[in-house]
């Protein structure tokens, strides 16, 4: 566990932090420009010191202003990926790979990292010559070497174009499988967030007004200013359940007994894969239609009825289904037609097509 409880002045706010973070996994940061987002992992690394408080990794103490402990950032075994690679110019590929193993090379990690980034090819290249997305592998490369405890990066894709973003995002995908340490992930891309983070923080203002599992969060009110209407969303991992034998079409499993079919998904029965539902693409009935082309007609107890915060053409309905919960947008006036109160049982119809690939990671 990284336990965090730490304060710090900036400027005008002040950072305060509190937080108990898993020992693995991406774990983002997220927040708006100025929120404190670099300044709390720089914290942690060592690289700025809190005003009072103190910082654990497990048993490591790794800062306590009551007791005088502030490791440098060479003494905390933390790897940081910054928004530019900062690579050494006049070293090769490998030459800045080594210089992670601190000159003591260990020939099966090296090996195991520059198979996971798919970096063999550029091994005896310098940096000038590599792209954006290259040097952002060869920097992660750089950092996994030197055998960190946690690994800290700071948008690493923010200044990408498009497509080195492409490019990079399959590489962390497979960093996120890969690693057992925690990645503390500083971004303000929802998109990034999604596909890769498991545990997620809100900050605002210096102040932590969101922490959890990403599922949690995301479902939480703390993320409705962020998200238009269209993106209103819930986030679910469910298993691969089997995938039709006739059409393009997999079966994932959102509860005993409940199969949610989505568009044919890359991945063998038995994987976990994430979901994005949309609020918009749910539609509710009282009575189960005997015949429709919507695939998934899922019984579903009505959890919670509120007026959207920020749109008034809009009712946000909580939903129970399996043992997952959902979030449905439908108008005033079909709520009123419908009746709704809470512990309703109603049945949700979902669009199979409305889950695409670019819905699960």
């Amino acid at each position: 566990m990284l336990a965090l409880n730490f304060v710090k002045q900036l400027g005008q706010i002040r950072l305060d932090v509190d937080l108990r973070l898993p020992a693995s996994g991406i774990i983002a940061i997220f927040g708006r420009s100025g929120a404190g987002k670099t300044s709390f992992i720089n914290i942690v690394s060592g690289l700025s010191k809190p005003d009072e408080g103190h910082i654990a990794f497990g048993e490591h103490v790794l800062c306590d202003t009551w007791q005088g402990i502030h490791l440098p950032p060479e003494k905390r075994r933390i790897g940081y990926v910054f928004q530019d690679a900062r690579l050494f110019p006049h070293y090769t590929v490998k030459g800045n790979l080594l210089y992670g193993n601190h000159g003591k090379p260990d020939p099966e990690l090296f090996s195991e990292v520059v198979q996971l980034l798919d970096i063999s090819h550029l091994l005896t290249r310098y940096p000038a010559s590599l792209s954006g997305g290259e040097k952002q592998r060869v920097a992660i490369g750089r950092a996994l070497l030197s055998q960190p405890d946690m690994l800290l990066m700071d948008e690493p894709l923010a200044s990408l174009d498009l497509p080195r973003k492409q490019e990079l995002m399959p590489y962390l995908e497979s960093l996120a499988k890969s690693v057992s340490i925690p990645v503390l992930y500083v971004s303000h891309s929802l998109d990034e967030i999604l596909r890769l983070a498991d545990h997620m923080v809100v900050l605002e203002q210096g102040k932590v007004i969101g922490n959890g599992a990403l599922t949690d969060v995301w479902a939480s009110s703390v993320m409705r200013p962020w998200l238009s209407a269209r993106e209103q969303s819930s986030v679910l991992q469910l298993k691969v359940s089997e995938h039709h034998p006739s059409y393009p079409l997999t079966q994932l499993c959102i509860g005993p007994d409940l199969p949610l079919w989505v568009s044919r998904v890359r991945r063998p029965a038995g994987d976990m894969v994430r979901v994005r539902i949309h609020a918009n693409d749910i539609s509710v009935t009282r009575i189960k239609p005997a015949q429709t082309s919507i695939r998934n007609v899922l019984p579903a107890i009505v959890e919670g009825i509120e007026p959207h915060q920020y749109h008034a053409d809009i009712v946000v309905i909580r939903l129970a289904i399996g043992t997952s919960i959902l979030t449905a947008n439908i108008t005033p006036w079909a709520a009123d037609e419908l009746n709704l109160q809470v512990g309703d049982k109603l049945y949700a119809q979902i669009k199979g097509v409305s889950l695409s690939q670019q819905d699960l990671a």
